[in-house]
């Protein structure tokens, strides 16, 4: 399979140093390989780094997090087992401050709030469903949302997840404010998007670095897509 030596360091790579190699990711990508046999972020990026520092192995790359296949936005890999165990503990430790911005096709009803939601995730269909009580088989869930701006016919929403749960931000907007994010059939959407991707977009991580200390604020520019049109419009403003 071909491939480029190096990705565009002013489009996929959002921030690259010894320990961390943090990536922009685009829509249809799966972060770890799963059933599919797709070829998933993972090696892609363990491919970039053999090639760029020309490793006569393989190189090594750690997963600490995932997004949904058809979500794009800001996703951080480890290049060594310290940094990947560090970066382990802070997101099970709540110590990464995530923002995803995802468009809704109508308003909710408070324009600012926190959900939290029971979720139980079918593993045989791969969904999840949210209760607003607590559940015996369910996870606590929680996110704060915030409605930025109207665009277009859409709603810019600004979601700030507490817990990250399988699904989340999806089950959560559609059951709980009764948003399905655009083109998230899955969830509630009425169609799909041309490129089958949803409107969902991990747009900010915040944290430590997990060896320097140093702070990080990493955002990632918004996906190509046509329905990311009128957001891009109101950021370049």
């Amino acid at each position: 399979m071909n491939r480029p030596a190096i990705w565009s360091e002013q489009k996929e790579i959002l921030f690259e140093d010894n320990h961390l190699l943090v990536l922009n990711k685009t829509a249809g990508t799966l972060v770890q390989g799963d059933e599919t046999g797709d070829e998933p972020l993972s090696s892609k990026a363990a491919e970039y780094l053999r090639l760029k520092y020309k490793k006569p192995g393989n190189a090594f790359v750690g997963v600490c997090h995932r997004l949904d296949r058809p979500v794009t936005g800001v996703v951080v890999l480890a290049k060594t087992s310290k940094a990947l165990s560090r970066l382990n503990e802070m997101f099970r430790d709540n110590y990464m401050h995530k923002t995803y911005w995802a468009l809704v096709g109508k308003a909710p009803q408070q324009p600012e709030g926190t959900l939290v939601h029971w979720l139980v995730k079918d593993p045989m269909r791969n969904v999840t469903k949210a209760y607003p009580q607590k559940h015996t088989q369910g996870q606590r869930a929680e996110l704060h949302y915030k409605v930025l701006a109207q665009v277009g016919h859409r709603y810019l929403i600004e979601v700030n997840p507490i817990t990250g749960r399988p699904h989340q931000i999806r089950v959560q907007l559609s059951t709980g404010l009764g948003t399905p994010i655009t083109g998230d059939v899955k969830y509630g959407a009425m169609a799909p998007l041309p490129d089958l991707s949803i409107a969902l977009h991990a747009r900010r991580l915040r944290f430590k670095h997990p060896v320097t200390q140093q702070e990080m604020d990493i955002a990632a520019p918004l996906p190509e897509a046509e329905a990311w049109n009128p957001v891009r419009e109101l950021v370049m403003a």
